[in-house]
């Protein structure tokens, strides 16, 4: 058979390759520590389980609109407007099954052969793999381990060109837990007046985890990118809902019916039951999120010491979502090496940073959302093997 060239052209996201190959050593009896996958190791509140249970008691079997029941695109407009003081028109609201589609849609909307479409490297393997994937040339946008892995709105600006059609923002950040600081949004926001052509969509999926005293700082702050923005959120992170599959993009009001048209020719619409939780997690109380994110910080503390403390490591203290981006340039390793290498010998998962991008080598990434104890164990098991090894 023969498939399209475009299939060619898609990537992969390692943490999942990662998971897979430390579950089959953890089937064979082996003791694994997996700091690999970007997933809360909390459950889902019990009231928003307890919401969807009631949502198929109550016949809520069928098909929705393909954006999503009306009221839980009213509760994403209110629960944004009660977080960052912006009105959103309920209609502008898409709900798909996992907030990597609104990413898909977006690189489908504006990527095809001759455009450009400008990423965050390192940053979440999908963007790069899609932008491919649509047929446009991926620009990366450089991230500086020295500015806590920000980038420069200057070199963003400078890489604009006619062709550019998309420039993607991710704060707080994957892989490295970074978070851009508002004088760089300003800087690039006030430079984008000059380029009237580009469309921007902000992945902002980790908004409600930051750290020492941060305030998320969203791009729907600035009315005059609001008629070319696509904000990315949803559940799975902030309620631990990652295998819930639901999300909600914001798009332009010219841009919503586009999207609520590839949703239809895509999957239709998010499972019925899914979305009544939704709205629970959303207008329910929020105990449960404070306690995790609570959590996470303890565990960023932690992780930050500990890998600092390992020979041939440094790590820039993460203020964001549930990650560390170590840099190991000093250990003798490449990135992929050492990788496979903790997991297949000291029993630790964790990520290559090239699994993130060109600009990842050097790096790994190490997710904190699990425990204490386990963050705890596994740095000694690092700590011996690197004592031993280096």
């Amino acid at each position: 058979m023969k498939t399209a060239e475009r299939m060619g052209r898609l990537g992969t996201e390692s943490a999942f390759e990662v998971l897979a190959r430390a579950n089959a050593l953890a089937a064979e009896g082996r003791d694994i520590i997996n700091l690999g996958i970007g997933q809360p190791d909390f459950r889902t509140p019990d009231h928003v389980v307890e919401a969807a249970r009631q949502a198929l008691l109550d016949g809520h079997h069928g098909y929705t609109p393909s954006n999503g029941i009306p009221e839980l695109r009213q509760a994403v407009a209110a629960d944004v407007n009660a977080r960052h003081g912006v009105d959103i028109d309920p209609r502008c609201v898409v709900i798909v099954p996992g907030a990597k589609v609104t990413m898909a849609m977006a690189m489908l909307m504006f990527g095809e052969a001759g455009a450009e479409i400008m990423y965050p490297d390192p940053g979440f393997p999908i963007y790069e793999s899609m932008i491919r994937y649509s047929g446009a040339k991926p620009v990366p946008i450089r991230l500086y381990e020295e500015s806590g892995f920000s980038f420069s709105a200057a070199e963003v600006l400078e890489g604009i060109t006619g062709k550019t059609r998309l420039i993607i923002l991710n704060s707080p950040a994957n892989p490295t837990g970074g978070v851009v600081p508002k004088s760089q949004i300003d800087r690039l926001v006030e430079g984008l007046h000059a380029h009237p052509h580009v469309a921007l969509m902000s992945d902002e999926i980790y908004s409600r985890m930051t750290y020492d005293g941060l305030e998320h700082v969203t791009l729907l702050a600035y009315p005059e990118l609001r008629d070319r923005l696509i904000v990315l959120d949803g559940w799975s992170k902030t309620y631990a809902m990652t295998g819930w599959r639901v999300g909600w993009g914001l798009w332009p009001q010219s841009l919503a019916e586009q999207a609520v048209r590839l949703c239809i020719n895509i999957h239709s619409c998010v499972n019925a039951p899914t979305q009544f939780a939704a709205i629970t997690a959303l207008q329910g109380p929020q105990d449960d999120v404070d306690k995790m994110v609570s959590a996470f910080d303890e565990r960023r503390e932690l992780i930050t010491q500990q890998l600092n403390g390992i020979a041939g490591f440094s790590c820039v203290r993460p203020r964001g979502a549930f990650y560390a981006f170590p840099n190991i340039t000093a250990s003798g390793f490449d990135a992929r090496t050492l990788q496979d290498r903790l997991l297949a010998e000291a029993g630790v998962a964790v990520i290559a940073g090239t699994s993130f991008g060109a600009q990842g080598e050097g790096y790994l990434r190490f997710s904190y959302a699990n425990s204490l104890a386990n963050i705890a164990a596994a740095m000694e098991r690092i700590r011996d093997w690197m004592a031993h090894n280096s």
